[in-house]
């Protein structure tokens, strides 16, 4: 802009200075210089909009306004995605409450028992005075009204109650994406803080909850076996697992006798990421958003994949139909986006300072980045391999009973997040099942099976880089 002022500056005195000829011209019948100096005064008029119109260029409403358009899209999918992934039931309630009665039991459940089943209390969404009282002692927490109390504050992490016509009880119960990608830090007092989206809630016992619902009919339709039978293998996941493809294969337990069930996976630092799975080309977040929310949750929308028609393989999945799931009414479909975006946006939690001992984590980085081999496949940053992140069971050294439950039998490599805290987000230990409780395990793992030949000084500088990240 400041180059076209002095210009204007000119145009400005030439214009006064022809305005003045103009008056003595025209008082002096020189008609003919009249039009001379309009035509002159006129062609730099034109001169300086066509000088003008290159800057114009560059402020156009439209470029201006699609810029503001895509901040504002992301500010609004942010806002949406997090409403969703909190609160949102999906239309779940038809089936946890009118079908399997789980409100019925959650009814039952003191805030104490509720507490050590692992469901998670938003302080957030705690009156001030109430606060109060619980720091005074005041409310009973042993009193199945107080649960009830918290459930209509929407303060009980992924759950959502709906009352009766007077409020005095639950009619029903959805439930929402937070209850297992949710914790709390505790803030306030253990179980109860602020959110945490995206942390694993590995002290939730979901098998458990979902056994004490007065009727598993619509499992025991499902998988083909007495109810009984359903409540053993719900209660035999324990706190922090969930087995997504019992209601696939009906593979229950593993060869060695132990549950199927794999740990609540992290949902944040997932940008950049393929596979969003512990197993298979499942597909990314998205896929399995639109995968938890009609199959597990069995929220109501449409679900498409063509590969659960696989009698083989996928034979609940087959002859329930699971791969061409459609309902009239679908509230799960137009979520996606902006419960995609949401996820996408939750950062890693980074370690604090004396989590790790920052000398010995920079000799491991250089033994991660070559000796160990842990950056061929764990490319950093991301921590994954950026494309197509699968591997064989042997390629890694472990049995392939997980992987056979997948698409194309692989396991993801899967990115190394937050290693530092084993308190919350590791808790339960490391990989799908969680076989190896800590790091040195993991690594002591790999030296083996890569025959690595690991000096106990490079493991253990190793361990403290695997923390720092």
């Amino acid at each position: 802009m400041a180059f076209f002022l002095p210009n204007i500056g000119l145009w400005r005195e030439e214009v006064q200075m022809k305005r003045r000829k103009t008056f003595v011209f025209f008082h002096s019948s020189n008609r003919h210089k009249f039009v001379t100096v309009a035509c002159v005064s006129l062609a730099l008029a034109l001169l300086f909009v066509i000088k003008l119109l290159p800057l114009l260029a560059q402020t156009t409403p439209e470029v201006v306004g699609y810029d503001d358009a895509i901040s504002h899209n992301a500010q609004q999918m942010l806002a949406e995605g997090k409403q969703t992934f909190r609160f949102d039931t999906f239309g779940s309630e038809a089936f946890w409450g009118d079908t399997l009665k789980l409100h019925e039991a959650v009814a039952k459940l003191s805030p104490k028992k509720a507490l050590a089943l692992g469901l998670k209390v938003d302080a957030e969404a705690l009156p001030a005075d109430l606060v109060e009282q619980i720091k005074q002692g005041k409310v009973d927490l042993d009193d199945p009204a107080t649960t009830l109390a918290l459930v209509k504050l929407n303060a009980v992490v992924g759950v959502k109650a709906f009352l009766t016509p007077d409020g005095s009880g639950m009619k029903s119960i959805g439930i929402n994406c937070a209850l297992c990608h949710s914790t709390v830090d505790d803030s306030f007092a253990p179980g109860i803080g602020h959110r945490l989206d995206g942390w694993p809630n590995r002290d939730l016992d979901v098998g458990a909850i979902v056994a004490s619902a007065p009727d598993l009919s619509a499992f025991k339709k499902l998988l083909g076996v007495p109810e009984p039978t359903v409540r053993k293998v719900l209660k035999s996941w324990g706190p922090g697992k969930f087995d997504a493809q019992l209601v696939l294969d009906g593979k229950a337990f593993r060869p060695d006798g132990k549950p199927a069930a794999t740990l609540n996976p992290a949902a944040f630092g997932l940008a950049g990421v393929n596979n969003h799975t512990w197993t298979g080309s499942w597909g990314n977040v998205t896929y399995w958003n639109a995968f938890v929310s009609n199959l597990e949750m069995h929220g109501k929308g449409t679900f498409f994949d063509p590969r659960l028609d696989d009698k083989k393989k996928y034979p609940v999945a087959a002859k329930a139909g699971l791969g061409h799931k459609r309902d009239s009414d679908d509230q799960i479909t137009g979520k996606l986006p902006a419960l995609q975006f949401y996820q996408l946006a939750m950062p890693v939690p980074k370690p604090p300072p004396d989590s790790f001992n920052s000398e010995a984590a920079t000799r491991g980085q250089a033994i991660f980045n070559n000796k160990a081999k842990c950056a061929t496949c764990h490319v950093p940053p991301l921590f994954t391999e950026p494309g197509w992140n699968l591997h064989s069971a042997q390629e890694i050294g472990i049995d392939d009973f997980q992987a056979k439950r997948s698409p194309d039998n692989r396991y993801r490599t899967a990115p190394l997040r937050a290693l530092f805290d084993t308190q919350k987000i590791h808790k339960g230990g490391f990989y799908h099942d969680g076989r190896f409780a800590t790091l040195p395990e993991v690594v002591n793992h790999y030296d083996k099976a890569l025959k690595l030949q690991l000096t106990e000084q490079e493991k253990n500088d190793l361990i403290e880089y695997l923390r720092s990240i």
